[in-house]
């Protein structure tokens, strides 16, 4: 309907699954509008007050021009409850829109026209109606209470018509009232004279804060215009403090440099020590690498000469074949072969007594020339570091 009618946004029941007064103030002012674009409401929704004021004059407003009662509380509510109440206004504009439509091809302009309702004319004696209205239910009420007290006042009002005026009790009657009215005229007029006297001395009151004021302003003033004693002291002190947060701040700064340098030089040291070792550890296992090989290297040498003796034994003296074994046994043990190798070289080291003797002379020489070349190698060590 709200889409048909024309409402500029999209409205479904999900923007009212919570209170949400101001969409409901919206569309209630579009469809008032929408009704009567003269109409003249309190637009103001801020507070508890003015919401209830706005409801109240929706509600007043179609009851006495489209004859549609509104249940205020459930507006005031402004959730699933309130849509309800503004179906029905909505309904009322729909089924006039679509009455307009189907119509609209058998009336011609004048006629529609004719039916068109000018409410911009009667505006001014808008207020007018509506004050005449209030003042019509206020006297309404006034007379029904009148009426109701007519059966005992009309029995009262026959007994005093009936009854015969004493002049001497009606005097009297009329100096009391005099009287009493003269005196609620004097309790008056001692109020007027107190209000007097009242406002007299307020006034004198607030003379005197006046001078007060001026006085205490002008003490202020001069006391802004003296200097204090411990003023000196204070510039003094302040300067000495703003020197001594420098150099503070100074020192800080070094102290930090140099913790920062200090860690840098830790490092340093720390990764040079880890490289050197590193260092140390590869030439180590370089030296003992290469003694390996020169260890193999040698064991391959005496078995190619031992190969060479086995094929020509006659070129041989009897002394070198006779010395071959030995040489064969002592490096054959140094390598590190086999279990079937190493259990000949051990039946070979069973022999005679000058065999042993030629393979300790051999093992002092390989002795020699390792303690020979290992010292100079970690020299080198050195000497590269």
């Amino acid at each position: 309907m709200m889409r048909v009618l024309g409402y500029p946004r999209m409205v479904s029941m999900k923007n009212f699954c919570n209170p949400n007064f101001p969409l409901v103030a919206e569309v209630l002012k579009w469809l008032v509008k929408r009704y009567d674009p003269n109409v003249d409401l309190p637009m103001d929704i801020d507070t508890q007050q003015d919401r209830v004021i706005f409801i109240k004059s929706v509600a007043h407003f179609m009851l006495t021009k489209a004859q549609i009662r509104l249940n205020m509380k459930k507006l005031y509510m402004a959730d699933g409850y309130s849509v309800k109440e503004l179906i029905k206004i909505s309904t009322l504009l729909y089924n006039a829109t679509r009455t307009k439509d189907s119509g609209e091809d058998g009336i011609d302009e004048e006629g529609f026209s004719s039916l068109r309702v000018d409410l911009s004319e009667r505006v001014s004696d808008l207020k007018r109606t509506r004050q005449l209205a209030s003042e019509i239910t206020a006297k309404g009420a006034a007379l029904c209470d009148l009426l109701a007290r007519e059966l005992d006042l009309k029995d009262v009002r026959k007994l005093v018509l009936d009854k015969q005026l004493n002049i001497r009790e009606l005097e009297e009657d009329l100096q009391n009232t005099i009287q009493n009215v003269q005196e609620r005229i004097q309790k008056i007029n001692i109020l007027i004279e107190n209000v007097a006297t009242d406002e007299a001395k307020l006034e004198a009151k607030i003379e005197k804060r006046k001078s007060d004021l001026e006085r205490n302003q002008k003490r202020l003033q001069t006391l802004k215009t003296v200097r204090p004693p411990f003023m000196d002291e204070y510039e003094h002190l302040e300067k000495e403090l703003e020197k001594t947060y420098e150099e503070y701040t100074v020192k800080f700064r070094c102290l930090a440099f140099l913790d920062q340098q200090l860690e840098e030089l830790e490092k340093a040291e720390r990764e040079y020590s880890e490289e050197r070792a590193l260092r140390i550890r590869k030439m180590v296992e370089k030296v003992q690498q290469e003694e390996m090989w020169r260890a193999c290297d040698l064991v391959d040498i005496n078995n190619i000469d031992r190969l060479v003796a086995l094929k020509n034994p006659v070129e041989l003296k009897p002394a070198e074949v006779k010395k071959e074994p030995s040489r064969h046994r002592v490096f054959g043990s140094m390598t590190g072969r086999d279990e079937k190798e190493n259990s000949d070289t051990g039946s070979d080291l069973g022999m005679e007594d000058d065999d042993e003797a030629s393979s300790d002379e051999q093992i002092k020489f390989n002795t020699k020339l390792t303690s020979k070349k290992i010292p100079r190698m970690f020299q080198e060590m050195d000497d590269d570091f």
